[in-house]
């Protein structure tokens, strides 16, 4: 009887502490979806070692990443370039891969320099980044002013630009130009958690389910200042919280189209590739994730975004592809085949999370010029 006892406390102790180490295991693994540090980089990852510069080069440690096609920022501590394609014909060793190095804009790429590329092209705002007059405003949220950069343009339609995880309102600089040439304003949002805006009210980030009011607010005020309609355009979570606000928005019917890059459609899915990129251990992955979901208030009768097609009732231009490593994209592929008659999907083969654009930013903008034509 005594070691029976012995035995069952034993497994009930192991049992509570796998418990325990779950618990904790899912706080470390969603830290980079639920307590968002702005530009911290999502975990996963390739960091890359500088080799040697020349001019308008860059060699770089040879990993699939720094073979990936296009155009990305590379940052480290204190230090961010622009790197262009990779030119094949240039002489390199065979542990390395030469890019073109279109600019370096802050710091200096040292040998042994540890970089990391980053869909995140341009530093600083608008203007200093890319010679575009903006306004730095500040939207009204249900939380306090939430921080924005208005670009105007002549159009009454407006494009409100969201970021998602990892970055900040920087990242969507990349399509600024475009759209500018479109004649299009741009509102670049920075909400609840970033930096200058307010705190979510328990310090965490949910993955959109919360954070898409401050789309909302937004939304409101384009219209407060001139806008007839909006396209949302939003990346990762900020691509979620875009759809969230197309599906529950009481201003639902002044959105003219929703462009989603990279979009976060399966939480449960993305929550596990972060618990695993943090080196979760295998046997309290699932539990880790559930734990995450609880702590971000996903709850099984929360329904994810575009979980009824049916509800959608304007345009949806999706880019995403196969190579996703954090938001798979069978999720897009069934939204797109669910509703052909609103929803196109872009595939963008080898681009990583949120650098949709950067894999091919004129095919990217192409597809974006036929999207938008009619819903100017």
């Amino acid at each position: 009887m005594r070691t029976a006892t012995a035995t069952a406390a034993a497994v009930t102790t192991t049992l509570l502490g796998a418990g325990a180490a779950a618990v904790a295991a899912g706080r470390y693994a969603a830290d980079a979806a639920l307590r968002p540090e702005p530009g911290r980089p999502l975990p996963g990852g390739a960091r890359l070692s500088v080799h040697s510069t020349a001019a308008g080069r860059i060699a770089l440690t040879r990993t699939l990443a720094s073979l990936r096609p296009g155009t990305y920022g590379l940052a480290a501590p204190g230090v961010h370039a622009v790197v262009g394609p990779v030119l094949t014909e240039a002489e390199h060793d065979p542990d390395t891969v030469v890019r073109r190095l279109l600019a370096v804009t802050h710091g200096s790429l040292d040998p042994g320099t540890r970089v990391r590329l980053t869909p995140q092209v341009h530093l600083g705002n608008p203007r200093t980044a890319l010679g575009l007059d903006h306004a730095d405003v500040d939207v009204p949220g249900e939380l306090g002013a939430l921080p924005a950069w208005f670009v105007p343009a002549a159009r009454d339609t407006w494009v409100i630009a969201v970021h998602g995880l990892g970055s900040s309102r920087e990242h969507p600089m990349v399509v600024m130009p475009f759209l500018h040439r479109q004649r299009m304003p741009v509102l670049d949002l920075a909400y609840r958690g970033d930096l200058g805006a307010p705190a979510s009210p328990d310090g965490l980030g949910h993955l959109g389910e919360s954070e898409w009011r401050d789309v909302d607010a937004a939304i409101r005020y384009a219209l407060r200042y001139g806008a007839r309609r909006v396209v949302l355009h939003g990346w990762s979570t900020g691509a979620t919280m875009a759809l969230y606000a197309a599906e529950r928005s009481a201003l639902a019917d002044r959105i003219s189209g929703v462009v989603l890059d990279s979009p976060v459609l399966d939480w449960h899915a993305t929550l596990r590739r972060l618990a695993a990129a943090r080196h979760t251990p295998a046997l309290v992955l699932p539990l880790a994730v559930r734990a995450a979901e609880g702590l971000a208030g996903l709850r099984n009768d929360r329904r994810p975004p575009g979980a009824d097609p049916g509800a959608l009732r304007v345009p949806v231009l999706i880019f995403h592809g196969p190579d996703d490593t954090l938001a798979p994209w069978e999720p897009s592929r069934r939204l797109a085949a669910a509703r052909p008659d609103l929803v196109h999907l872009h595939t963008v083969r080898e681009a990583d999370h949120g650098a949709m654009w950067n894999a091919d930013p004129q095919g990217y903008e192409e597809s974006l010029r036929r999207f938008l034509t009619p819903l100017m």
